[in-house]
């Protein structure tokens, strides 16, 4: 184990799975170009990733075909342990190996989110043990978000939350309160965190380059179409799980069909909800006016699809910051949906939304329905929706989360 690290070198810890097929490294497109910004502003950057079994789904691209973009960048792929059984096995051989790696780098920061498994929490306290300063960096509240659960689930799975949400949480805690430097994504996770944390920040994490913001001609030819009363187009770009309130997009959408709105919607991206969604379209009667496209692999299709809709609606149960808010603002297109610190802070600036109460889906359908029968209302909330989102971009976010780190953790 060296007792020099690296100057420039940054070690991380990301959560996103990488796959080991035919002889190459498989990683997630989104990884891919986090990575590759990471390594604009250090030497050199090793990022820890699990390795899951199998073949790569899609979307995920093979590290090879794409050397230039990753190359300062090396992949360690860490055993992927989210049984107690696995997780207690692999942990004294892996906590050997992250204790080598940090004493490889002169900066270190860690992704946590779990609770057996989590690799980041691990190497956290590692860190701290071995009397170094880390950042830590979260964009949701895992402890909250896991009892979230559908009104038939199992009680195995029942006692499984019920065994597992407190120790999660106290070891979230544990570890921000011994982080040199907390990185929290998104307003509602940093209210969450920030009263454990010495050094508390909020930060933003985003995959969105310049070019992938809506055009000043594109935003003006949406505002004519708006305007001449096409029908409303709703959208929801997110995995289909119940932390995602599927069922109450649903359901705001069954009150606009009561009210005789003329409207289109889709929900893009797969999920274990999704067999349960097609049959509550089918009973709702919502055949035809909602159609569901399952994961989409072609980013530039969901850019259209964003710059497309006429509002992004959202029902997220869970207190998360989930990037689809930012996505949909940079495209000129409102959110409506759920009160929430995350998208309240990203309208607070120019209006562009409307936010109701958590599970009032009436009150979501009421706001859809003014809206598709008040077009100038709605163009205007179009035009402040991509003044909300004209300031993010990845490289903006990439350079303030380094920033952060090498002004706190350069000791």
């Amino acid at each position: 184990m060296s007792g020099h690290p690296k100057a420039g070198a940054l070690l991380l810890y990301a959560p996103v799975p990488v796959y080991e097929w035919e002889g190459e490294l498989w990683i997630e497109a989104q990884a891919i170009n986090g990575l590759r910004l990471w390594a604009v502003h250090f030497e050199t950057v090793v990022a820890m990733m699990p390795l899951a079994p199998g073949p790569p789904p899609q979307g995920w691209l093979c590290a090879a075909d794409h050397a230039e973009a990753l190359g300062r960048v090396r992949i360690e792929p860490l055993p992927m342990a989210y049984r107690p059984d696995v997780f207690l096995r692999c942990l004294p051989a892996t906590r050997r190996r992250i204790k080598a790696l940090i004493a490889e780098a002169q900066y270190l920061s860690f992704a946590i989110g779990g609770l057996f498994g989590d690799w980041g929490a691990v190497a956290a306290l590692a860190a701290h043990r071995m009397g170094r300063p880390f950042a830590v960096w979260t964009d949701r509240i895992e402890s909250q978000v896991i009892r979230v659960m559908p009104k038939d689930a199992s009680w195995r799975r029942r006692l499984r939350v019920w065994l597992t949400h407190r120790p999660m949480a106290w070891l979230e805690r544990r570890v921000v309160r011994r982080a040199a430097l907390g990185l929290f994504h998104g307003r509602e996770t940093y209210e969450h965190y920030a009263p454990y944390s010495g050094n508390p920040h909020l930060v933003h994490n985003i995959h969105i380059g310049v070019k992938d913001h809506i055009s000043p001609d594109r935003l003006t030819a949406k505002l004519a179409e708006v305007r001449a009363g096409a029908p409303l187009r709703v959208l929801y770009v997110g995995r289909a799980e119940m932390m995602k309130g599927p069922l109450d997009w649903l359901a705001a959408l069954d009150g606009l069909r009561q009210r005789g709105v003329d409207f289109q919607a889709e929900w893009i991206g797969d999920g274990a909800m999704m067999p349960e969604m097609r049959l509550r379209i089918e009973a709702l009667g919502l055949a035809g006016r909602v159609e569901l496209r399952g994961f989409v692999s072609d980013r530039a299709r969901i850019i259209e699809a964003y710059r497309a809709a006429h509002v992004f609606l959202f029902c997220h149960l869970t207190p998360e910051s989930p990037r689809c808010l930012i996505e949909a603002l940079i495209s000129g297109t409102p959110l409506i949906g759920y009160e929430g610190g995350f998208a309240q802070d990203l309208i607070a600036a120019h209006g562009g939304g409307l936010l109701e109460p958590q599970r009032d889906t009436t009150s979501l359908s009421d706001s859809l329905a003014e809206l598709a029968g008040d077009r100038s209302s709605l163009a205007a909330l179009i035009g402040r929706a991509a003044q909300d989102g004209a300031p993010f971009t990845d490289e903006m976010v990439f350079r303030h989360r380094c920033d952060l780190i090498k002004t706190h953790l350069a000791g």
